[in-house]
């Protein structure tokens, strides 16, 4: 390991936390939130129209549940599904656009999941022109899928290309047989590669993969392994996630065996050999767990300190709204969070009625748009100058968040962070810990109820 970081260190920063793809985090969205706030927000957008969007789908279906998964997925026999569902998205982006208007300017377009690559080459066509005909997706936006490599082929990956989509992430998660068997997702290394080479030569502006580490039957050698193998492939992009055993909140994932799984100190060893092994192989490390090619976007964005942080994870090309379609998406929209029904006959009843299928959202107020600007600035840029709040909120951040920032002399002690007169900056290695360091400036944080729902920070 490039940095020895002693397990009883590990040990003490290892807690439950936020990965702050927003702030408010949705735990925190207590406050009643439904249509008629959602439509305010978008009452408002409709009169911003020089400003830029996002657009998320959700498309929720795959072939078969994998037991680690933590989507919000779903397994259908009815042929009729996909297009039944299609339907609902085109009705629920009429409702949006009757309000704001359509020919709204996009710069960045994503499909998650489930698995979008579960659609037909017809569904995936209407689907994606169902976006094109209700917004002007910009020449240079980004629009970006995730698939599935097991339901893939290069015949589809070369379509999707011909389709206009700009970036593709296919989902790995490890090579190891004994690990794919214990998480339900039997992958064979050959087609995924097929499929990868495949998305090669259809030309792509980024091809990326998907991996998770802390999974049942993962050893130090074999994950080695898998890291190695990605490495030869040479992705855009990497994005490494950790494991998280939630089965309150995923029952699928009773079906894990917790016995066979690298616990504390030594899950924490396999993300720190991750980092080693792609920063030796002239990988950026970007934020948390996503790794990036020294040209690609990422690294480019935080060089620059203009990386961007939201719901679809490390963006550069941010938009000051996003929109979502289907069931469970969540957009933000004019300093508001918005969720749809993540059930999917209560978002279908919802759609078919003629509602705009919000059950939960968050109106932010200056506070949160304070510590929104800095948690994310630390999550993205890995550092808090304190000048950064000055021109928003007329003052800098350590006057700001004094309070809060009284918290920080251990996280110094420790060697997480440095501070000067000009702000804080995360160390070498604070990296592991950034997550630790963002938590202090939430305000929400240990204030919620019930079961927790955050997985640890290592």
């Amino acid at each position: 390991m490039g940095l020895h970081i002693p397990a009883e260190f590990v040990a003490r920063y290892n807690k439950p936390g936020p990965r702050y793809t927003s702030y408010p985090t949705v735990p925190a969205w207590t406050e009643p939130f439904g249509e008629r706030e959602y439509r305010a927000a978008l009452e408002e957008l409709a009169g911003r129209t020089g400003d830029e969007l996002a657009l998320y789908l959700h498309l929720p279906f795959c072939a078969k549940h994998c037991h680690y998964c933590g989507c919000n997925a779903l397994v259908t026999r009815d042929k009729d599904a996909v297009d039944h569902y299609l339907d609902l998205v085109e009705k629920e982006i009429a409702m949006v656009t009757d309000v704001i208007g359509t020919g709204r300017r996009v710069k960045q377009l994503h499909w998650g999941g489930g698995t979008p690559n579960y659609l037909k080459n017809p569904q995936l066509k209407r689907a994606l022109d169902l976006f094109r005909r209700a917004f002007d997706v910009a020449p240079d936006a980004e629009i970006s899928l995730e698939i599935d490599p097991r339901i893939a082929s290069p015949e589809q990956a070369a379509y999707l290309r011909e389709l206009g989509f700009t970036r593709i992430s296919l989902g790995v998660q490890d090579f190891e047989p004994r690990v794919q068997e214990a998480i339900g997702r039997m992958q064979s290394r050959d087609k995924t590669l097929r499929v990868y080479h495949g998305c090669r030569e259809a030309g792509f502006d980024g091809v990326n993969i998907d991996l998770v580490y802390g999974l049942p039957g993962q050893t130090a050698a074999s994950f080695a392994a898998t890291l190695d193998e990605i490495i030869t492939l040479e992705p855009d992009r990497v994005a490494c996630f950790s494991y998280a055993h939630v089965p309150w909140v995923r029952p699928e994932q009773e079906k894990v065996d917790t016995t066979l799984m690298l616990r504390g100190y030594e899950k924490f060893q396999l993300f720190q050999l991750t980092v080693d092994r792609f920063t030796a192989a002239d990988y950026c490390w970007i934020g948390i767990d996503h790794f990036a090619r020294k040209d690609d976007e990422l690294s480019v964005a935080l060089e620059n300190r203009a990386l961007h942080r939201n719901f679809m994870g490390y963006a550069t090309r941010p938009a000051p709204h996003m929109l979502a379609f289907g069931m469970s998406g969540i957009g933000d929209v004019c300093d508001r969070f918005a969720q749809n029904d993540a059930d999917l006959p209560g978002w279908s009843r919802a759609v078919d009625s003629g509602r705009l299928p919000i059950v939960k959202g968050h109106v932010l107020n200056e506070d949160d748009k304070l510590r929104r600007l800095v948690i994310l600035n630390i999550m993205c840029n890995l550092e808090l100058p304190w000048s950064l709040t000055e021109k928003e909120f007329g003052a800098p951040a350590n006057e700001l968040l004094a309070e809060s920032l009284e918290a920080l002399p251990p996280l110094v002690d420790d060697g997480l962070v440095t501070v000067d007169d000009n702000g804080l900056r995360i160390t070498a290695k604070g990296r592991y810990f950034v997550r630790n360091v963002a938590m202090i400036m939430d305000a929400y944080l240990g204030k919620g109820k019930g079961k927790q729902v955050f997985s640890k920070t290592v």
